[in-house]
């Protein structure tokens, strides 16, 4: 009769801390690996990176392309830009210039 009276109290005073030790571990894999836990933070702090680049290699290019439709507007004719784009429209080249040839795959800007 001791012995399993000893076996039930011993059980009943189990119970809590198995269940406090199971909502602590609950609780643990999810600030890790849940929706938001430390790696779902690492990668969308990657992902945060990537679009930043993104950003700013888009922003240079709009940047570049601003800077060349500037020389073309009618207020203000840059006579370097109008030469290269006559040039380029009619597939001429001036006897002076060096010419490097690029393949059909490679872009040129």
């Amino acid at each position: 009769m001791t012995l399993g009276r000893s076996l039930k109290r011993r059980a009943k005073a189990a119970v809590a801390p198995a269940v406090f030790l199971s909502l602590v571990a609950y609780f643990a894999w999810n600030a890790t690996h849940g929706d938001r836990g430390l790696i779902a933070y690492s990668e969308r702090q990657a992902l945060l990176k990537q679009a930043q680049d993104d950003l700013a290699r888009t922003q240079a290019d709009r940047d570049a392309w601003e800077r060349r439709v500037a020389g073309l507007r009618n207020a203000h004719i840059d006579p370097d830009t109008l030469d290269e784009r006559a040039r380029a429209m009619l597939n001429l080249a001036d006897p002076g210039d060096i010419t490097v040839q690029y393949a059909p795959t490679d872009r040129l800007f």
